[in-house]
């Protein structure tokens, strides 16, 4: 699968995947990464891809010929890629998204930078915008880079177990039930005991009510929909 990041700092994302489960994708050809800068797109001979807003407002947004221009390039060397543009005014990104999009074969995130970016490039170029959250960032690589991760561990073979992608948080609505490991009693606190007889079927039972119980402590909201 290929991810394109459109950016501005490709500097901030290619350390990301320098190391762990994503290198280790990369070098086996599971996933391949590459950059798009705006700045290479630009005609401003002051070589700038960003002006002060129609309107006034405080702050620069990108303006829309070096993104045009770069979006339009990349539609036309590569007609199968879905544009995702990262905005905290879009909906947010969920488990299922990151599942679905793991079946597309080019994925392209855009970062935005300063104010965002004029409206005119998301509404030509988007096929879907998320946000991953409530709050604002200096910018869209991030987001993107966070993107990016949940889905790729849903491309088939990238993690080594896929049996860890059914016991997950969010697989069945529920929060992932608390997890344990050896010594069974450190500094005083022990493992739940049931998780040490062996009875994988009271195990099962047991992790599905810690789960529920995870799940209307911290999210509510989830808990409500289960």
């Amino acid at each position: 699968m290929r991810f394109s990041f459109v950016t501005l700092f490709p500097n901030l994302i290619k350390g990301y995947f320098s190391d762990s489960i994503l290198k280790r994708a990369v070098e086996d050809e599971k996933i391949s990464i590459d950059f798009y800068n705006p700045r290479d797109f630009t005609n401003d001979k002051h070589n700038r891809v960003d002006a002060p807003m129609v309107g006034g407002g405080a702050g620069m947004l990108m303006t829309p010929q070096p993104l045009m221009d770069t979006l339009k390039y990349v539609r036309e060397t590569a007609p199968k890629a879905h544009v995702v543009f990262l905005s905290p005014v879009a909906k947010t990104f969920r488990q299922n998204d990151a599942k679905r999009l793991a079946k597309k074969e080019h994925i392209v995130l855009v970062s935005g930078r300063y104010e965002g970016i004029d409206e005119r490039v998301i509404e030509t170029y988007a096929d879907e915008l998320f946000s991953i959250g409530d709050f604002i960032l200096t910018g869209g690589e991030l987001a993107s880079m966070v993107v990016c991760d949940a889905i790729s561990r849903n491309v088939d073979t990238v993690l080594g177990n896929s049996a860890s992608l059914s016991e997950e948080s969010f697989e069945e609505g529920l929060l992932e039930a608390p997890a344990f490991t050896k010594p069974k009693n450190y500094e005083g606190n022990e493992v739940i005991s049931e998780f040490l007889k062996g009875n994988h079927s009271k195990i099962t039972d047991l992790k599905r009510e810690l789960a529920l119980c995870k799940t209307k402590y911290f999210r509510p909201d989830l808990y409500k929909k289960v």
